[in-house]
């Protein structure tokens, strides 16, 4: 279970730091759509991983759940 935790907290760090990296030069809905999409997948793969114990599938709905939603917020 430790190494689990690990690799998840990785996993989080590792989709912020991409995602603000990827953020120059973006539009305003771009930047959005992928902060939303690196939150998502840090939170769904946080609820995946408690809930149902697969933090890969967590973070894939979480990631288009989250790119969709900031996709379309102004």
């Amino acid at each position: 279970m430790h190494n689990l935790k690990s690799i998840l907290k990785l996993a989080i760090a590792a989709s912020f730091v991409l995602g603000l990296a990827a953020c120059d030069g973006l539009t305003g809905q771009q930047q959005r759509t992928v902060t939303g999409g690196a939150i998502g997948a840090g939170a769904g793969a946080i609820v995946g991983a408690a809930a149902f114990g697969n933090p890969a599938a967590g973070a894939a709905i979480g990631g288009v759940t989250g790119g969709a939603i900031g996709a379309t917020t102004h």
